[in-house]
């Protein structure tokens, strides 16, 4: 039996729930997830302030994590924040759920587009393509124009832009696959893979799979090179707790 921990870094427990009941949906038997978040930092996550505030907490959680016997993590927030750090401080595989969908797409189709929510983040997705080597896959990126935290609101016209955008890039973009843009939208993935006749990929989901791979391979965060632990010093004030 593996523990897989999956962090939402915003404190939005509502969206906390989406994330662990996609997670759980798609959980070998045998594997159990834990859904957390922190109980101190952002209530979403919109901008490269927020991934920082953000990257702390999912540190604190990594550390928890860990000392519970977790077989491996994952960073259920698009932005992917905090994830080199979060590797340092971990055994087990850490996973991001933009880099999960990424990979995911480009295994399933020569080209992806990604659907996000506000078109600020956009600039964020970007600079990960770039980072994973990914830029050349992607056809388009899409915003609703909507906040994170809308994806709760109960409305259910997040969820309609999500959709209206996913259509629009099936039509304009000559994509193959269609990558969802933030963990609140995890919910979304199978029915849409249905109505659209194409792949679109949940990275929430995506990532469990690869947990699961890796904790099966054998294989946990590399300690040879820069994943290595930190380096031991005195950590000071308010970052006491991460010693």
């Amino acid at each position: 039996m593996s523990l897989i921990q999956v962090i939402n870094p915003n404190t939005s427990q509502a969206m906390t729930e989406t994330i662990g009941a996609a997670a759980r949906a798609v959980a070998a038997p045998g594997t159990e997830i834990l859904a957390v978040c922190p109980s101190e930092g952002v209530p979403s996550i919109e901008g490269h302030f927020d991934e920082a505030i953000a990257a702390i907490g999912v540190l604190e959680q990594v550390k928890r994590g860990k000392a519970q016997g977790v077989s491996g993590h994952i960073i259920a927030c698009f932005g992917d924040p905090g994830l080199l750090a979060a590797r340092e401080l971990a055994s087990g595989p850490v996973i991001g759920i933009a880099e999960a969908a990424m990979h995911t797409a480009t295994l399933v189709a020569t080209r992806f587009s990604i659907v996000t929510t506000l078109p600020r983040t956009l600039v964020i997705a970007r600079h990960l393509l770039q980072q994973y080597g990914f830029t050349h896959h992607c056809a388009a990126l899409h915003a609703i124009d909507l906040p994170v935290l809308a994806l709760e609101d109960g409305s259910g016209v997040a969820q309609e832009k999500v959709r209206q955008r996913c259509i629009q890039a099936k039509r304009e973009d000559g994509s193959g696959a269609i990558v969802l843009g933030c963990g609140g939208m995890a919910s979304l993935a199978q029915e849409l893979t249905k109505e659209l006749g194409l792949p679109v990929i949940d990275g929430v989901s995506a990532a469990v799979k690869m947990v699961e791979s890796l904790v099966a391979l054998g294989f946990g965060t590399s300690k040879h090179g820069d994943l290595d632990y930190p380096i031991e010093k005195a950590l000071s004030g308010a970052f006491q707790h991460l010693n």
